[in-house]
């Protein structure tokens, strides 16, 4: 057992001793506690190939967070969250609005028939979130009746999509639908003056180029979109084959 874990155990049942005495909460206190010595030859595992390590954040320790969270209403109406998925060093990063009913039951992010789709559109630029993407929300639980999240609900989450993007470092970014693109770059456009270019999103003092492009539940409900999109992502593989793009 690590350090933190041990500090959290006494803290609570330090709250337990304050209840059954006095039902008053006393000042916290700070143990000195150290973390276990492993068992010889025990191994250390980790999730996704990313250490996890006490005070540093990783992409495990976001989820686990989201997961957490009641941030907002929506955490009290979700059934899973949906953090995110794909490897952890991706070439691209697909941010799509919220988890819909499929990803809600499963908790995983685009696995209903829009992420189907999403699945074979990245496949037609030599794009997985097996082996070179990252896929994730601007929320991480779903709006009831799939309704568009609030502004307070996207404000919620931003940090912890932030918290993605600099532990990711993505070399571009595809930003899938209106919802998306407008709360990634603040404006009220619609997207079918936003799609097609490539654009820049400044995290942290690292600049990601972006390109966004219609969500893949818009391809199901309207196919005259699908050339627009397959323009898209032949523009975003010309980009990641250039020269510093990481193909």
């Amino acid at each position: 057992m690590i350090a933190s874990e041990k500090q959290k155990i006494a803290e609570f049942l330090d709250l337990a001793g304050d209840f059954l005495s006095s039902g008053y909460r006393s000042a916290p206190k700070e143990y000195e506690f150290k973390d276990d010595e492993p068992a010889p030859g025990a191994k250390k595992t980790v999730e996704s190939g990313t250490a996890q390590k006490d005070g540093v954040d990783t992409i495990e320790k976001v989820a686990a967070e989201v997961r957490a969270c009641n941030r907002c209403n929506l955490g009290g109406t979700r059934t899973n969250a949906a953090p995110g998925e794909g490897v952890t060093q991706p070439l691209v990063l697909v941010i799509g609005e919220g988890p819909g009913a499929e990803e809600d039951a499963k908790g995983r992010p685009f696995v209903g028939r829009a992420g189907q789709l999403l699945d074979k559109m990245l496949a037609s630029i030599q794009l997985s979130r097996n082996t070179n993407c990252f896929i994730a929300n601007v929320v991480k639980c779903r709006p009831p009746n799939n309704r568009d999240p609030y502004p307070e609900e996207t404000a919620a989450c931003a940090s912890f999509l932030q918290r993605q993007i600099v532990l990711l470092k993505p070399k571009f970014i595809l930003v899938a639908g209106r919802i998306a693109a407008q709360t990634l770059l603040k404006t009220t456009e619609p997207i079918g003056k936003l799609r097609g270019k490539i654009k820049e999103l400044s995290v942290e003092g690292m600049t990601i180029p972006i390109l966004i492009t219609y969500h893949p539940a818009a391809l199901l409900r309207n196919e005259e979109l699908k050339r627009p999109v397959w323009e898209d992502l032949k523009l975003l593989r010309l980009k990641l084959e250039e020269p510093g793009g990481g193909s």
